[in-house]
């Protein structure tokens, strides 16, 4: 991830799953399946690990929740939107400068072997 500018840290959640319904083909609407999301925070921690208080960072605990929220949610066709929602979410959280993104979608409908679809995107407040 790059970060935007000094003095912030990197925060991550990595493995957050969820059973969401999200693809372009119908019985992955009907079925479902398992999403892996990770993401990481851009965050300037200094205050909270002066005071070890945490009111004065993010709590990831949170941010977590919000991502499985949004993968629970709304059912989208791509991967790309599904982790932009995700994006979305998570910089609403104040204290989160960027976010990096990534959605693991291991039991996509490749139709070959494989071992996981990701799609990764950054992005900055």
């Amino acid at each position: 991830m790059t970060f935007p500018g000094a003095g912030l840290d990197l925060v991550a959640v990595r493995g957050i799953s969820a059973r969401g319904f999200h693809g372009v083909f119908e019985h992955e609407r009907r079925e479902g399946q398992t999403f892996v999301v990770d993401v990481g925070l851009a965050v300037d921690t200094r205050a909270a690990a002066l005071a070890d208080d945490l009111a004065l960072t993010v709590d990831y605990g949170a941010v977590a929740q919000r991502v499985v929220a949004v993968v629970e949610g709304e059912p989208v066709d791509l991967v790309e939107t599904l982790a932009q929602r995700v994006a979305d979410a998570v910089l609403a959280v104040d204290g989160v400068a960027a976010v990096e993104v990534t959605v693991h979608k291991p039991e996509a409908p490749v139709g070959v072997p494989f071992q996981d679809v990701v799609v990764t995107i950054v992005r900055h407040r």
